[in-house]
């Protein structure tokens, strides 16, 4: 099975966007899969605009930019109203529903309304929302390999911070059993 998955994330400065982005492209990078990783965020960083876009695919990836991707991951309703048309049909739109109210307009998508945000503070994890969505991700892209993801955050979560490597594995789990 081919795989090309071209994954934009959205949100604000300080919601762990670019770092959602990095765990993905370590785990297309782990995989043996060709992958890209370019962030963007404003002059103010936190609560200012900040997206990543990230490759994973078995061909050469081109460039960076996605502009129609095929996992949209949206963490704020200005993320949403902005970037929910640029998906490509038959599509793939993550939305932290706790934090974005309004209904998906499109159709020709397939939506999936995680209340993100209220189940990380549920656990008392409320900075891990990110993560929560990225392991619904990582199921639905077929990059949820039990071995995959504790190598992966063992690369991403420094060695001397052994407490965030479990909150954040917690948090994956959590979107993995959605």
């Amino acid at each position: 099975m081919s795989v090309n998955h071209q994954i934009f994330l959205a949100g604000f400065g300080g919601q762990g966007i670019l770092f959602a982005g990095k765990y993905l492209v370590y785990t297309g990078m782990l995989a043996g899969y060709e992958v890209s990783w370019m962030p963007s965020y404003g002059p103010e960083m936190r609560g200012g605009t900040c997206n990543c876009s990230v490759n994973i695919s078995d061909e050469p990836v081109d460039t960076p930019i996605i502009l129609h991707p095929s996992i949209l991951c949206v963490m704020n309703l200005p993320s949403f109203d902005k970037f929910e048309s640029a998906t490509v049909p038959g599509g793939k739109v993550f939305i932290d529903s706790s934090l974005i109210e309004r209904a998906p307009v499109r159709t020709d998508v397939e939506n999936f309304l995680i209340p993100a945000t209220g189940l990380a503070r549920e656990q008392n994890m409320t900075k891990l929302a990110n993560m929560i969505l990225v392991g619904k991700i990582i199921k639905s892209a077929g990059l949820d390999d039990p071995a995959l993801i504790e190598q992966t955050m063992k690369k991403v979560v420094p060695a001397k911070k052994p407490e965030l490597f479990d909150l954040n594995m917690k948090a994956l789990q959590i979107g993995l059993n959605l």
